[in-house]
């Protein structure tokens, strides 16, 4: 549901940008990164940013849409450790929502392949929960079954922050595109609790990574937006134990909240730990801030 994509830029990542970095890196003791997109796949220096970051002893995630795993099938286990793809449903609704014919297949092909090669290597989805899946739920979880996958995360969609290439919150049009009525929210309520009872096995063994409340959560997230619910800020410490590098070198204390720095001006230690950091840190009251009530998606990272 990001809008990265739509951008008119080239721009990525580069080996020189994360050697830049690596002093500050080690200073810091990063444990685990994540390379994000858009699609990360297809940055053709992505192995060389992994294997510089594997040289660190650094735990690396792939965000992907999963069409270039096929691709890369013997790459990917090499360079990385884990990959989350995205899988918006079964076949039918998957390819709906990605617009493109046979996206589910591609996904299918891509994820065999990398386990033709490497058949413990983790991959996992994330369902981003919209008008068009909410009654979905159960069949998604299957199609990850099927799939071969090692378990599925959900989240709502994101509708109203400016985060991930939105220089402006959605129009209504984008929002009601997106969103759901009061009766699809009935409808998707329905719909997780019959997930619950029966997906219980998933969601004990962690194959379904959200408990019940927050499966339910979700639901409730979708009522904040029609303000049929007060809005509740999920328990998170992203600011104080991560940070996102775009593209730009603008760093931001989390996907949502605005930019802390860039490292065309600091270098990253100076950044996370520099005044402006440290002030918003200190004065940042999550449980109250209105970004942080509408977030979608936090970190409560326990190392």
């Amino acid at each position: 549901m990001c809008d990265i994509w739509k951008t008119s830029e080239s721009t990525s990542f580069s080996p020189e940008a994360l050697a830049r970095c690596l002093p500050a890196i080690r200073l810091l003791g990063v444990r685990w990164v994540v390379l994000s997109g858009g699609e990360p796949l297809l940055n053709p220096d992505w192995p060389l940013i992994c294997r510089m970051l594997k040289d660190e002893n650094i735990r690396i995630t792939i965000l992907t849409t999963g069409l270039l795993l096929e691709k890369y099938a013997g790459e990917i286990p090499e360079h990385c450790d884990e990959v989350i793809v995205s899988l918006d449903g079964p076949e039918p609704v998957h390819d709906e929502i990605r617009q493109l014919r046979k996206a589910f297949s591609l996904l299918q092909r891509g994820v065999s392949a990398v386990r033709d090669r490497a058949p413990q290597f983790r991959i996992t989805a994330r369902t981003t929960v919209q008008k068009v899946n909410h009654l979905h739920l159960k069949s998604t979880v299957d199609a990850a079954r099927m799939l071969r996958l090692n378990g599925i995360s959900f989240l709502a969609a994101d509708l109203t922050s400016r985060a991930f290439n939105r220089p402006q919150p959605w129009p209504l049009d984008r929002q009601l595109a997106v969103g759901l009525s009061v009766e699809e929210i009935q409808e998707l309520q329905e719909e997780v609790e019959s997930l619950i009872q029966s997906h219980r096995a998933e969601i004990a063994s962690g194959f379904i990574a959200e408990s019940p409340d927050k499966l339910r959560r979700i639901v409730h997230q979708f009522r904040v937006h029609l303000g049929l619910a007060r809005a509740e800020s999920p328990i998170c410490n992203a600011p104080w134990v991560s940070s996102v590098i775009e593209t730009d070198g603008t760093v931001r204390p989390c996907f949502f909240h605005r930019s802390i720095g860039n490292l065309e001006t600091l270098p990253l230690e100076e950044i996370v730990n520099g005044r402006e950091a440290a002030s918003f840190r200190s004065g940042l009251d999550i449980a109250n801030n209105p970004t942080c009530n509408r977030c979608v998606c936090s970190l409560n990272y326990r190392g």
